[in-house]
């Protein structure tokens, strides 16, 4: 008899499975119940939605845990990269955006919180680069202010989904120069150069030059570049404009215009290409451009409008 049953357990017999399944949800059970008492720590919280993050956050992160059986060194090197993270950020770079944008959480946000109506501009992401405080500028004003690049008539009408314009909204704007830099990247620059804010006229329309955007790497001298190498993507974006636009009783839209045509469309290191926001940006040889200004060099023109949807 004895024999018969080692024989059993070493073929995978029934009572040797059984004991392995039983083993198994025993070990399961603890977890579970570890799990609950963690959970059980933040039921006292002072608000119902902190109670509420936290206690999902804990659930996720126990089950990943033990979906992929984490080690230990590899919990400490997720660490030590967050902390790099941390340290390599300053007022002029925001790695935490970064690892944000490339993980494609700063899209899913932007899915969650910021729906539009149909025919409504789409929101994209607001990227590492955006600064605070840009000039005050007129319509027609070159907001490039010196940025190398080939010269580019910015012009186009903000409108209300039901088709009528909406005077006077307010519009920031900020850029990528022509060899993929934003001033933000540049030492030593004293200048604020491609961004700027201005004011539509009573007809919603706005006009302004810049200089043609290129595509550029996103930084990946740090902990996110690091990622991506691991992962094989590309650190690369696609020539676009950032625009943020905003009117008293209809929703801000923060959002990219993209170079039609540009071979990273497809595989924007950050996923904020949408096809609505796809643009031509139209050589033109030297001409009056469509503002009165003789050009005597080649120069770029790019029209876009934006919808606003009303606040709800």
């Amino acid at each position: 008899m004895r024999a018969t049953r080692l024989g059993k357990r070493e073929e995978g017999g029934s009572s040797y499975a059984y004991l392995r399944r039983l083993d198994e949800q025993m070990k399961e059970l603890a977890e579970d119940n570890f799990t609950n008492e963690v959970l059980a720590t933040f039921e006292d919280a002072e608000s119902a939605r902190f109670k509420e993050i936290m206690q999902s956050l804990i659930r996720h992160l126990h089950t990943f845990v033990r979906e992929v059986q984490l080690t230990e060194e590899e919990w400490f090197e997720a660490i030590r990269f967050l902390t790099r993270t941390g340290q390599i950020s300053d007022d002029n770079r925001q790695e935490f955006i970064l690892l944000s944008d490339t993980l494609g959480v700063s899209m899913q946000m932007i899915g969650v919180n910021h729906s539009k109506p149909s025919g409504a501009t789409e929101s994209t992401v607001v990227g590492p680069f955006y600064v605070e405080g840009a000039p005050e500028c007129k319509n027609g004003d070159d907001l490039a202010n010196g940025a190398p690049g080939e010269p580019c008539f910015v012009e186009g009408q903000v409108r209300s989904v039901s088709g009528g314009p909406i005077a006077n909204a307010h519009l920031e704007v900020w850029q990528a120069d022509d060899e993929g830099f934003y001033d933000v990247q540049r030492e030593g620059l004293s200048e604020v150069q491609d961004r700027g804010q201005l004011t539509a006229d009573e007809n919603g329309r706005f006009w302004f030059w810049t200089v043609k955007p290129a595509s550029y790497p996103i930084p990946h001298d740090g902990p996110v570049g690091g990622m991506l190498k691991a992962a094989k993507r590309t650190p690369w974006r696609p020539a676009h404009i950032h625009f943020k636009v905003w009117a008293s009783g209809y929703e801000t839209v923060i959002t990219h215009v993209f170079e039609k045509g540009d071979k990273y469309l497809d595989s924007d290191a950050v996923f904020g290409v949408k096809d609505s926001l796809i643009a031509d940006f139209v050589r033109h040889q030297p001409q009056t451009a469509p503002d009165g200004t003789e050009m005597d060099k080649p120069f770029y023109t790019l029209t876009y409008d934006f919808v606003l949807a009303p606040r709800a």
